[in-house]
């Protein structure tokens, strides 16, 4: 059984740091690319960052590159996603997902991210 559980959000202020992490069980995990997705309130999914199984080659949205950092440890089998300068607009639902951007087949239950003073 394949699953994703997200952890690490929480309540930051601008100009913060988060680190979010994503515990995976139930598929090969060294093998697949995965994804950060987000969903910002009466908004749709938008796609953040992404990277292959090996750990190679990064890729991340504008709105994001420059302040968030993807990573993972193929031994802890865990997605990690540094936040730094965060604004009020990264307030979302943030989700690991397994697969590159827009060709994803699982994804966690999400852990909340809230930028406020």
């Amino acid at each position: 059984q394949v699953q994703l559980v997200e952890s690490g959000g929480g309540l930051a202020q601008p100009g913060g740091s988060l680190r979010l992490s994503c515990l995976v069980s139930g598929f090969t995990f060294k093998s697949y690319a995965m994804s950060w997705i987000r969903q910002a309130p009466g908004k749709g999914l938008e796609w953040m960052s992404a990277i292959y199984g090996d750990g190679s080659d990064p890729s991340y949205a504008d709105s994001v590159k420059g302040r968030f950092t993807i990573s993972r440890d193929n031994v802890k089998n865990t997605l990690y996603l540094q936040m730094n300068s965060l604004k009020p607009e990264d307030t979302a639902l943030y989700y690991c997902a397994k697969g590159l951007k827009d060709d994803y087949d699982y994804w966690g239950q999400g852990t909340q991210v809230t930028v406020s003073s």
